[in-house]
């Protein structure tokens, strides 16, 4: 028989929430063990939750003896314990602690987990600028030593807040769209054959014979728009098994996916997933000031910028800003893989004052088979890119939705028709005009925040180098 839970002896408190309201009440807090400094008959503990904490005092007196003081100034950092004490006015602001207005004096404390006494990092030396620690010569944490002991490098300041605004981002995301009338589906990611007839797949044994590992939930979005959905939206795991080891590739990361049939012009779909975005970044504004100039402390960033309505170029524009600022390059030639993506940024943000924008209309010849040649100019296509601080963040076009079409350029491009038969036999049966377009959402907060590395964005990344933690 299970017995039910006994009442429990404390009430704790969230310790954002200890303010100079709460002065003089007796609280119980539980927290972590973030820094300890005995002083004579004096212990000053500073006690952490998430991205916050604050001052903690144990002194000898009515309700501390020597032996507590002792004992609280000995516990390992990063324990977790159970505090009770009273709230006490700050008499003068405390530097280094969230809660600068009040501190805690303590009458009891309790260990509830005990920490090793050796820590493979220093959260301090975590949440250190870079910058600063390169001047003067004080410990910083590199990259590998923070991934290889992700659970620790998790509970700094810095990374709680991303993560708590990427969750933002996902939560923005997913009530923009619902309110904008689309469904939210669930996609396989273990497929029979190759996404598209891409190359860059990762082959699992599946029974007695292989299956691959999604690198894109595309052809499951149309056949929702197919089967009439209209509009809808996924978020998932998307792979790719490309050997790239750059600071914004990703082996697996998470898309952010939307698919939606039109009636008069695929800009209707590029304006719904430009305006999805702005409502994003306007919920970022207002919901997480304090993650973001938490971040902004180890890693200074000029706030981001964007328009309402979204800048929109056309590919031959940005193709002209290019040349005129001494680029060469030629009309159908991908400015992505040219490394001229940063130069396009410094220049539209020299004249439209914005680190978001649209390129629309491009070459036919550098998107992929599925996309829809544009009907005035054959060289150009029904596609666009969407970029944040000189980064693309979404690649997306509208399909080709008749199937004989689709066959062509799939012929035109060299690919297998045997491999992407059940793609194209997906438009068979009558297909509505639909576009659509992937986002990811690894680089959407790295950019926003201004990092420079994707796997500052993920919480256990996976690189070609790195499938641990």
């Amino acid at each position: 028989m299970i017995q039910s839970q006994e009442k429990p002896d404390r009430v704790l408190i969230r310790i954002k929430d200890l303010t100079v309201e709460k002065a003089d009440e007796v609280v119980w807090v539980r927290g972590r063990i973030h820094t300890s400094r005995a002083k004579g008959k004096q212990c000053f503990l500073v006690l952490r939750q998430q991205q916050f904490n604050i001052q903690a005092l144990v002194a000898v007196g009515q309700h501390a003896s020597k032996q507590m003081v002792k004992f609280a100034a000995n516990i390992n950092k990063e324990s977790i314990v159970d505090v009770e004490g009273v709230v006490r006015k700050a008499h003068q602001k405390i530097g280094g602690c969230t809660q600068q207005d009040v501190e805690l004096h303590v009458q009891r404390i309790y260990v509830i987990s005990l920490a090793e006494p050796r820590l493979p990092l220093q959260l301090d030396d975590a949440v250190r600028p870079e910058v600063e620690g390169e001047e003067d010569g004080r410990a910083t944490v590199n990259q590998d030593t923070r991934l290889d002991n992700r659970v620790i490098d998790l509970r700094t300041s810095t990374s709680q807040a991303i993560f708590c605004l990427q969750s933002g981002i996902c939560q923005l995301f997913r009530e923009t769209l619902i309110h904008k009338g689309f469904v939210e589906i669930q996609t396989p990611k273990i497929i029979s054959a190759a996404s598209e007839g891409g190359a860059n797949v990762f082959t699992v044994s599946y029974f007695k014979s292989s299956a691959y590992l999604a690198q894109s939930p595309q052809l499951y979005k149309q056949m929702c728009i197919c089967a009439d959905f209209e509009k809808v939206f996924c978020i998932g795991p998307v792979f790719r098994a490309e050997d790239s080891n750059t600071h914004r590739h990703l082996t697996e990361f998470v898309g952010l996916d939307i698919e939606m049939a039109f009636n008069y012009h695929y800009h209707e779909v590029v304006d719904e997933i430009a305006d999805t975005l702005v409502q994003i970044f306007k919920g970022l504004q207002e919901r997480f000031q304090t993650e973001i100039q938490t971040v902004n402390k180890q890693f200074p960033c000029e706030p981001f910028k964007f328009l309402e309505p979204t800048l929109r170029l056309e590919y031959r524009e940005a193709v002209a800003m290019l040349r005129e600022a001494g680029v060469e390059m030629g009309d159908e030639e991908d400015l992505r893989y040219l490394g001229s993506t940063k130069m396009c940024q410094s220049l539209v943000k020299v004249v439209y004052d914005t680190d978001f924008y649209i390129l629309d209309k491009y070459p036919l010849a550098v998107r992929p088979f599925y996309t829809m040649p544009d009907p005035v100019n054959p060289k150009n296509s029904n596609s666009y890119d969407m970029f944040m601080r000189g980064e693309e963040i979404l690649s997306g076009a509208q399909r080709i939705h008749d199937p004989q079409l689709l066959t062509e350029r799939a012929q035109h491009h060299g690919i297998d028709l045997e491999k992407i038969k059940a793609y194209i036999d997906s438009f068979r049966f009558g297909a509505p005009p639909h576009a659509g377009g992937g986002i990811g959402l690894e680089r959407v907060t790295m950019l926003y925040l201004g990092l420079h590395n994707v796997r500052q964005t993920s919480m256990f990344p996976r690189d070609p180098k790195r499938l641990t933690p």
